[in-house]
């Protein structure tokens, strides 16, 4: 097999896969997902400044 035709492969096997699933899971919203990676993010830097009291 040469690279030319993996390549077409894998493209093709990848857009049958988003074709069958909609390409996105039905109860996964980028908004909740997003806000909550946020929360947790500003939560965790919360808890490092609070640790790091050698300034």
């Amino acid at each position: 097999m040469s690279l030319s035709s993996t390549a077409h492969n894998l493209v093709v096997l990848a857009s049958e896969g988003a074709e069958q699933h909609g390409g996105q899971h039905d109860s996964l919203s980028p908004y909740l997902t997003g806000g909550a990676a946020f929360v947790i993010l500003m939560l965790m830097l919360w808890i490092t400044t609070r640790l790091n009291r050698d300034r």
